[in-house]
């Protein structure tokens, strides 16, 4: 998995009554664009520093126009 500062982590929820969380990179700590990478969450501001599983995707920065 590759980020970019900006991007958008889709994180799925995994088990039932568990929602889907959206975190911003705001650092790539990993080589190259690889994880981990320090993020912010949408819903309440935590910030944490993770490395993604199977369970998140990468939504790329788009800038506004």
């Amino acid at each position: 998995m590759r980020a970019n500062v900006g991007d958008k982590l889709l994180v799925h929820g995994r088990t039932v009554g568990h929602h889907d969380r959206v975190a911003e990179v705001v650092e790539v700590l990993g080589e190259n664009g690889g994880p981990p990478f320090r993020v912010r969450f949408d819903d309440d501001g935590h910030e944490t520093v993770m490395s993604p599983g199977p369970d998140t995707v990468v939504r790329p920065h788009e800038p506004a126009a």
